[in-house]
């Protein structure tokens, strides 16, 4: 009888300080959260004013191009916060001026472009960090000279490069392709990545070639799935390079019905009967497709940039 009173004593004894353990765990996270301790002080109030304001500056110009867009009185030099005319005469005005074509222009141009973009940074980044050749310092230098040289040097080569592709005759103005295979290689996701796959283990791989693990299958089932999160870092930046396009756009077009979205709403303020309201439309359409990419991609982000800063 007594053995059975102390086996349940002790039982609850060790009940308890798991209790006290996971509390201790759960407030131990809490408080490595950017330095935030439990219970009401005079410095959580003061940090939680300071993320109010930092929610306001970068919510309150989302807020004012969602109620312009929707204000039948839209003027661009009143700031409102709620339409004073709630109305979808924008959007039927938007409409009429071919805004979602030009919407459409840029789904299809970023959806190529990124597709062949995180392909070619993958096979790169994997002959590049898992392999040894002569040359290999040049290659990368090359790749991260490209990121050096801003647009306007390489712009007018480019556009003569898009009419007369050569060896081939071809013509690629006024078609996706002359926006998305120039875009298709950025020397930014081929670093990363690089540089990530670097420092896989390769003991991993080693044991792979040795139950004869071929290339193809070492990248796409051994170190594709270990590069998870470098992948949604990738593809959020490439993603808003792509979107964000104004000179390659504007250079590969033949007429304005080739124009993505970001080079329309620039040439949609010369155009009669295009007011604040419909410019604001068309912004706020160009916003959202960034935004809804950014959620998605968000804990791919995270980890892809908390995996980068505790390597090495």
């Amino acid at each position: 009888m007594s053995t059975t009173t102390e086996s349940l004593s002790t039982k609850r004894l060790t009940t308890r300080q798991g209790r006290r353990r996971n509390a201790k765990v759960v407030e131990g996270r809490f408080d490595s959260a950017m330095g935030w301790t439990p219970g009401f002080n005079a410095t959580n109030i003061v940090r939680v004013i300071l993320v109010i304001l930092a929610l306001l500056i970068f919510a309150v110009p989302f807020l004012i191009i969602l109620s312009s867009a929707f204000d039948g009185a839209a003027s661009s030099m009143a700031v409102k916060l709620w339409p004073s005319e709630p109305s979808l005469e924008n959007l039927r005005e938007a409409e009429r001026l071919g805004v979602f074509g030009y919407l459409l222009n840029s789904f299809v141009i970023v959806g190529g472009g990124l597709l062949l973009q995180i392909v070619i940074a993958v096979l790169s980044s994997y002959a590049l960090a898992r392999h040894r050749f002569r040359g290999l310092g040049i290659v990368m230098a090359l790749f991260l000279l490209t990121m050096m040289l801003p647009e306007e040097i390489i712009a007018i080569p480019l556009a003569q490069t898009i009419g007369d592709v050569a060896g081939t005759g071809l013509n690629l103005r006024g078609t996706p392709f002359g926006v998305i295979l120039p875009v298709a290689v950025w020397g930014f996701s081929i670093f990363v990545m690089t540089e990530f796959m670097r420092d896989l283990p390769p003991e991993i791989e080693e044991a792979a070639r040795l139950d004869g693990v071929g290339e193809l299958r070492m990248l796409w089932s051994i170190i594709l799935p270990m590069c998870k999160p470098v992948l949604g870092v990738v593809t959020i930046f490439g993603f808003m390079m792509i979107w964000d396009q104004y000179l390659l756009p504007l250079i590969a077009a033949n007429s304005p019905d080739d124009y993505t979205l970001t080079v329309a709403l620039r040439v949609l303020r010369a155009v009669p009967g295009s007011g604040s309201g419909v410019i604001l439309f068309g912004a706020l359409l160009a916003l959202i497709p960034s935004l809804i990419i950014y959620l998605l991609m968000q804990k791919s982000l995270i980890r892809g940039i908390a995996a980068g800063a505790t390597k090495g």
